[in-house]
Order: C-alpha cells, then structure tokens, then sequence
C-alpha cells in the first residue's frame, strides 16, 4: 500500500473524483460533513446489532432511553417524547404499542390532568434502558480507540460548535 492511499480515506477518493470531474467546484464541505455521513453509516449497524442484542430496535429504545434519562419517576407526556425524539405523533404510537406489549412502558392518566396520558418507564423497562445503554457506550467507545483523549476532546468540540451553529439556524428559521 503506498503512502498516499494510507493517508487517504473514502471522502478523499470521492473528492479527488469530483476533482477530476468539476474542478471549479470546491468539496470542502465533504471533509466534515462527508466524513460524518460516512462514519454514521459504519457504526450503525453495530448500534442497531447492540440493540438488536436485547429484543430492541433503534426506535424502541431512543424511547426507552428518552424516558430513563429524564429521571425519576421516568414519564413524560407523549408530546414531550415525540418533540424529544424528532418523531410524529404516529410514529411513536406505534412504538409506545410495541413497547407496552413487551411490558416496557406503561400509559397512565395524568395526575395533574386526567384528561392526558403520560408513558412511565417499567422496572424491566427503566433496566433494560441502562442495560442496552451501557452495551452501547461500550460498543461505542471501541471505535474511537484510534483517537487520543485529546483529540477526542478537541473534535467532541468542534462538532458541539458545528452543532449548536446548526441548530440556532435551524430554529431562526422556524421563528
């Protein structure tokens, strides 16, 4: 292998072949937003496989977690999910569906308003959550194993910059 394609990646081949094709366009852009596409599609079959791994898919356990991390007593109103979770109102039933069946959540009157629901995690459900979590940061740590600490923290940085720059965008342009 010759130095150049060891210090190369998938993102610079694919660059170097827009150069070759449109060379007044400036690819810049993929070198982080490429990367991270790229990157989110290798580890995410490992993800969904760790999920898999405890009777869960992906959707079923963002709800789960989004449950146990919001803390004791672990509930929150189906609108509180589905605005946490980026998700319809349809979609989430369909999952709060699966989940109770499993004996996960649970759907409960509001005891501040008897008119609303909220969804409680379970015992099984609240361990099942910090079970499949810990496989997953376990999972996920192994892939960052060619990173130092330093550049961990230095690139966890940046992206919280890239993200939040991001996200102020995206909700000026709501407002």
């Amino acid at each position: 292998m010759d130095n150049e394609s060891k210090s190369s990646d998938h993102v610079d081949r694919l660059r170097q072949q827009w150069a070759n094709e449109l060379p007044d366009l400036d690819t810049e852009p993929m070198t982080i937003l490429g990367r991270a596409y790229r990157l989110t599609n290798l580890v995410r079959p490992s993800i969904e496989e760790t999920f898999a791994s405890f009777g869960l898919d992906r959707g079923e356990f963002d709800v789960i977690a989004t449950l146990r991390r919001s803390g004791a007593p672990y509930r929150l109103t189906p609108t509180e999910l589905y605005t946490s979770l980026m998700i319809s109102s349809g979609g989430l039933t369909h999952r709060l569906d699966r989940l109770q069946k499993a004996g996960l959540v649970v759907r409960e009157r509001s005891a501040e308003d008897g008119r609303s629901v909220v969804v409680g995690l379970t015992k099984d459900g609240a361990r099942l959550a910090e079970t499949a979590f810990r496989a997953d940061m376990a999972s996920e740590s192994f892939y960052l194993a060619g990173l130092s600490q330093k550049d961990r923290v230095d690139l966890a940085s940046l992206l919280r910059k890239l993200l939040i720059s991001l996200e102020a965008r995206k909700d000026g342009d709501r407002a």
